[in-house]
């Protein structure tokens, strides 16, 4: 034995075991949180599929609708009436339709259930998914805003501050309804549910097109795509209108607290 291993060995037993190096520790919560909404928004914007739902389909209508309108006259609302309507149809998309169908997957394929025992931790991966939705919908007010101003919607000022209100809890309301679904149906069911709910409501729920305020078309101002239809309307003329915007939070409440009942992660 030469003598610098005689050294290195009696240096090792006289110091004890070697120590380990120490264990990593996991990023602060607003930073997982962060990171996982990121990661969420990426899968949207490279899911052709999502895209085509959340952002294709509403600018179709809104163009759509436009040029039937000034062929039709009075018989189609003007782009003053369609564009905050689409917004809200657009918001549907991407809260209720898109998170629904992507929850109801990763939940059937065990996603969830293997994310929720990482330091994200449940309530870390709902609060990401949520921030997934509203990075989302900035996008789509960006691009839909953007056309329908090129078509001639003239919003007023005072809908930069009542409009982001509105959608934060459109999108509350409607990403609390898409987990709840997501969370006790089939993956299969959850894709068939939102679709069709998604058109039934956007087509004749009061979305796109303002409902009768009179009569039976009264009752149907409580279904949640009337309550942030109006809400969204009254926000682009300035307004903020107390009734849909209560009739969307309570929506945002039930579903929420539904969703933590029922919601179940396999």
């Amino acid at each position: 034995m030469t003598e610098h291993s005689r050294h290195d060995r009696a240096t090792s037993t006289s110091a004890g075991p070697r120590a380990l190096p120490p264990r990593a520790l996991p990023a602060p919560a607003g930073a997982r949180i962060v990171s996982h909404g990121l990661y969420e928004t990426r899968n949207v914007l490279r899911n052709g599929e999502q895209l085509l739902v959340s952002l294709i389909l509403p600018l179709l209508v809104l163009v759509g609708a436009h040029r039937l309108e000034s062929v039709a006259g009075g018989a189609v609302p003007g782009i003053d009436t369609l564009a905050p309507g689409v917004l809200a149809l657009a918001v549907m998309a991407s809260a209720f339709t898109g998170q629904g169908i992507a929850t109801g997957f990763e939940r059937q394929y065990g996603v969830l259930a293997h994310l929720a025992t990482t330091p994200l931790g449940p309530l870390g991966l709902i609060l990401g998914k949520a921030l997934a939705v509203l990075v989302v919908v900035v996008l789509q007010v960006l691009v839909i805003g953007t056309a329908g101003l090129m078509l001639g919607w003239h919003p007023e000022a005072a809908a930069l501050i009542w409009g982001p209100i509105v959608l934060l809890l459109g999108a509350t309301a409607f990403t609390a309804l898409g987990l709840l679904l997501a969370g006790t149906v089939r993956a299969e069911a959850t894709l068939a549910l939102t679709n069709v709910l998604w058109v039934v409501l956007g087509a004749a729920g009061g979305a796109v097109v303002p409902l009768d305020h009179t009569g039976s078309g009264a009752l149907l101002l409580l279904l949640p795509s009337a309550a942030l239809g109006e809400s969204l309307r009254a926000a682009a003329d300035g307004a903020l209108d107390a009734v849909p915007i209560l009739v969307l939070a309570g929506w945002a409440t039930l579903a929420s607290l539904a969703a933590r009942r029922w919601f179940k992660w396999r």
